[in-house]
């Protein structure tokens, strides 16, 4: 059973910063891609930043600049710093990772935390 634990959501000003956490546990042979995806009240979900096993990311044209998406190989762990918050990053932010265990390579979601940025 493979499990994605979010951690780091909360509500802090605008301007302010937050730093989210996930940690992938279960019979995990190999762990691909790690994301973020966020959706927001009334929105489709978005990806916010992606990166791969050797560390290059990809980030929304939204955030750029101001987070950064980082992993631990060994830890099996995904980060996203998120600086100078903005109220329209308000949403419910999900990790994402694709991984492959002995019996299959899928996509995996963690359970989302909520992140409020009030202005």
């Amino acid at each position: 059973q493979v499990q994605l634990l979010e951690s780091g959501g909360g509500l802090v000003q605008a301007g302010g910063s937050l730093r989210l956490s996930c940690a992938v546990s279960g019979d995990i042979l190999r762990i691909h891609v790690m994301g973020w995806y966020r959706q927001a009240p009334g929105k489709e979900r978005e990806m916010v930043a992606v990166i791969n096993s050797v560390g290059s990311p990809n980030y929304a044209d939204s955030v750029k600049g101001r987070f950064t998406i980082s992993r631990d190989n060994a830890k099996n762990t995904q980060y996203l710093q998120m600086n100078s918050l903005k109220p329209e990053d308000t949403a419910v932010y999900y990790c994402n990772a694709d991984l492959s265990t002995r019996m299959t390579l899928r996509s995996y979601w963690g359970q989302g935390t909520q992140v409020t940025v009030s202005s």
